[in-house]
């Protein structure tokens, strides 16, 4: 039995001492700087402001009326990336109070169009996608 436990304790020992000798990943921190955590927060502002603006009851009868549905239009604003968040809410700053809402829905049309294309979502049945 002596002899029994000693075998069982030295396979375990080489198994630690191996895979003591495996490679483990580690985790870098780093800092982030103040810039990027702006304007991330303006970001997500914007986003809010543009999801806002596709609640309104003109701006879905207009969608409807272009065949897109306001929840995708909403899941795609969501998918924006930062850049293309600032465009689309920078066009609603220069669009005139209470008209030329064709600009807007045409910036997202084109949006929608152009993801359905590169292959990133499948909104428009008359799209084929090049992946």
């Amino acid at each position: 039995m002596n002899s029994r436990f000693m075998r069982m304790t030295s396979r375990l020992l080489i198994a630690s001492v191996l895979g003591l000798g495996l490679p483990l990943q580690s985790a870098h921190a780093g800092l982030v700087g103040t810039d990027k955590v702006a304007v991330s927060a303006q970001s997500q502002s914007e986003r809010e402001r543009i999801r806002t603006f596709l609640d309104r009851e003109d701006v879905r009868k207009e969608l409807q009326i272009q065949g897109v549905d306001v929840n995708t239009a909403k899941a795609r604003v969501d998918a924006l990336t930062d850049e293309e968040v600032q465009k689309v809410a920078g066009k609603l700053d220069t669009m005139p109070a209470g008209g030329e809402i064709i600009g807007i829905l045409f910036t997202i049309f084109v949006i929608l169009l152009v993801t359905d294309i590169l292959g990133f979502t499948k909104v428009f049945p008359f799209t084929r996608s090049i992946k």
